[in-house]
């Protein structure tokens, strides 16, 4: 596999766990759960991510930006997810933000995969896609994602 085929695995993650917690409602089980599942898998997969896919990137001149408007969507998102923390998961509030963080997080995804990965692709040689993705992997299921 490549390093693309592995992030849009955890994409297709981000996807489904956004997909059900917005279907959640009140303050249930059901809806902790699925933000402490969304929360960690969203924090794993940004640092993994500009580990192994940004980084290498960042030195490239015709990635360089494209990688630095990544990282900044990730701390955008990180403050989402920190402002849900911080609110009260029954009020209208928290539905509120979630929209915005489902929003910022499936922009973020589809800028990578529409747009992104076709500029690394140019750059990456090939057994650095593959090598990447082995290193992502690992790192993902070192923290139990």
């Amino acid at each position: 596999m490549t390093i693309f085929e592995e992030l849009r695995l955890d994409h297709d993650k981000q996807r489904h766990l956004l997909d059900k917690l917005m279907q959640t409602s009140g303050d249930e089980e059901e809806r902790k759960e699925g933000f402490i599942q969304l929360k960690r898998q969203l924090e794993q997969h940004a640092v993994a991510e500009e580990r192994f896919f940004y980084k290498p990137l960042i030195d490239h001149d015709s990635t360089v930006e494209l990688s630095r408007h990544g990282m900044a969507e990730h701390h955008e998102i990180d403050e989402l997810v920190e402002e849900l923390e911080a609110t009260d998961m029954s009020s209208s509030a928290w539905i509120a933000i979630l929209k915005k963080l489902d929003h910022k997080v499936r922009h973020h995804l589809e800028d990578e995969e529409q747009g992104f990965f076709q500029q690394a692709g140019k750059v990456l040689a090939e057994r650095d896609k593959t090598h990447l993705a082995k290193e992502y992997r690992q790192s993902m299921e070192n923290e139990g994602i």
